[in-house]
């Protein structure tokens, strides 16, 4: 029997939207007053929206 499916039909499936990935780092003060850091993956489409990234506690 012949194969349904090939390996160029498959590479072709897992191409998905291509998003760059960034570690964002946030320092912040706690009560105590010592300084804490906050990192986090962030998924963006384009690079130019690293300025707009908000992350809170």
């Amino acid at each position: 029997m012949a194969k349904a499916q090939t390996f160029g039909d498959k590479s072709k499936k897992g191409k998905a939207e291509t998003k760059v990935n960034v570690k964002v780092i946030k320092a912040f003060r706690s009560d105590k007053g010592t300084i804490k850091y906050m990192e986090r993956f962030v998924k963006l489409d384009d690079i130019a929206q690293v300025d707009k990234i908000d992350i809170s506690r």
